[in-house]
């Protein structure tokens, strides 16, 4: 049996590798590893997106930390960086939020946060795992409570308001919602610090959560920001945890853009500790070549942005993020939060008199061509021999101008083929042929 946990928690498609029973014995698993860590009566505080198998699982989840000794704090549908907010804000000992991100409806996830508000350690995951595996143990001697935490979130929006660099008045900005957890917080917020809002994908129904819309599609509210003559658009994704833009020409602005942008401001303001960015190596060659002009040091991980946190913690850094919209901001938060992205990023440009498509003038993108292969086996990845001969065939062709970069998805199962060039036609050629010989390798 394959680890349990994958990069982002353990997700999978609901009722079939999500079941309520899975849930209720990760709940107690994490219960009574917390407690096997002398936190005494730990405190749990639980969030959740808005698909239909959310509250399902919310309550196997509750019911199995109780049956442990640990109490659960139920925070409702929040954006799972709010979550991870709200577990240091409370003081509880974990957080743990019921969301498959940008995935389908039909898949759900869940994942923990410790007290601090990171992630789980990969260390810490695999003991709840064990724990999981061992099955039932002793019932506590006193059972956890479960309390309810209305409103929530009232503390989460000041922080966001706080990290403003200047007022949005004046500015109109078009949120895409994606019919997720932050269809009420994300105008909300935007609103604080005093934009003029227009929500869209904003009426969830447990079914449209990323369908079509949101930051998977971010071309939707490019188009939107046409129609409404606004001056920014944003797309979260399902949990929030991302954000993509667009500018008031209708231009897509993607995570890359975003990071290069911060970062050269933060230098130029004196505020760029270590001098040094990180990022995964999904970034855009001409992410690499805008930070090179400005003298700035790019440090890669591998995909995830729990992998970004890592190396900035290790390193002192204070920005990081994926092309995905994952952007961490660590003087403000412990993971990717997309409406802290929102506010920091549109509040540069209002403090500096731009719009948003100065700010992301800083690069130049590549052209970038993404294929996600669905596969069988993208476990046999490593050892297929014809992949990767179809990969130094093409880096060879490309040279200094482009680069290939292969590998499987942690969280589905396909494979990404990511080609870039100067040219969008040659990328597009080199992609498509990569990923034929995938879908036939691992077929």
């Amino acid at each position: 049996m394959g680890r349990l946990f994958g990069t982002d928690g353990v997700r999978g498609v609901f009722g079939r590798d999500l079941t309520t029973d899975l849930a209720r014995g990760l709940g107690r698993a994490a219960a009574v590893v917390l407690r096997r860590h002398e936190r005494g009566h730990p405190v749990f505080v639980v969030g959740r997106d808005t698909r239909a198998s959310g509250a399902l699982l919310e309550r196997a989840l509750a019911e199995g930390i109780g049956a442990a000794g640990a109490d659960v704090i139920l925070a409702g549908v929040q954006p799972t960086p709010a979550i991870a907010f709200m577990t240091s804000d409370l003081g509880a000992d974990a957080g743990v939020v019921i969301s498959a991100s940008h995935n389908p409806a039909d898949d759900n996830g869940i994942k923990f946060f410790g007290p601090e508000g990171f992630k789980l350690s990969d260390e810490l995951e695999d003991e709840i795992e064990q724990e999981l595996r061992r099955g039932e143990s002793a019932a506590p001697p006193v059972p956890g409570r479960v309390l309810q935490l209305p409103g929530g979130e009232a503390s989460y929006l000041e922080h966001l308001a706080r990290a403003a660099e200047a007022p949005l008045a004046g500015i109109r900005v078009v949120v895409d919602c994606a019919n997720g957890a932050a269809h009420e917080v994300a105008p909300e917020a935007l609103r604080r610090v005093g934009a003029e809002v227009i929500p869209i994908h904003d009426r969830p129904d447990g079914r449209n959560i990323n369908d079509g819309c949101g930051a998977l599609h971010p071309e939707v509210v490019a188009a939107a920001v046409l129609a409404h003559g606004a001056d920014a658009g944003l797309a979260l994704d399902g949990d929030a945890d991302r954000a993509l833009f667009a500018d008031a020409g209708g231009r897509v602005i993607d995570g890359d853009q975003v990071l290069a942008a911060c970062a050269v401001a933060l230098k130029e303001e004196g505020r760029l500790e270590g001098n040094a960015v990180v990022t995964t190596v999904m970034a855009n060659l001409g992410f690499h070549r805008a930070m090179q002009e400005a003298g700035i040091e790019v440090v890669t991980t591998r995909v995830g942005d729990r992998y970004v946190l890592e190396e900035m913690l290790r390193r002192g850094a204070v920005l990081g993020g994926e092309q995905s919209g994952h952007v961490i901001f660590r003087q403000h938060a412990t993971t990717g939060d997309g409406l802290l992205t929102a506010v920091r990023f549109l509040s540069l440009a209002a403090r500096r008199g731009c719009t948003v498509a100065d700010l992301a003038a800083v690069m130049r993108p590549f052209p970038q061509v993404l294929r996600n292969v669905p596969v069988a086996h993208k476990e046999r990845l490593e050892d297929a021999s014809m992949v990767w001969q179809a990969v130094r065939a093409a880096e060879s062709a490309l040279g200094t101008s482009g680069r290939v970069l292969v590998r499987a998805s942690g969280t589905e199962p396909i494979v990404r083929v990511m080609v870039e060039a100067e040219a969008e036609r040659i990328a597009l050629r080199h992609a498509e042929a990569i990923a034929e010989v995938v879908r036939s390798a691992l077929a």
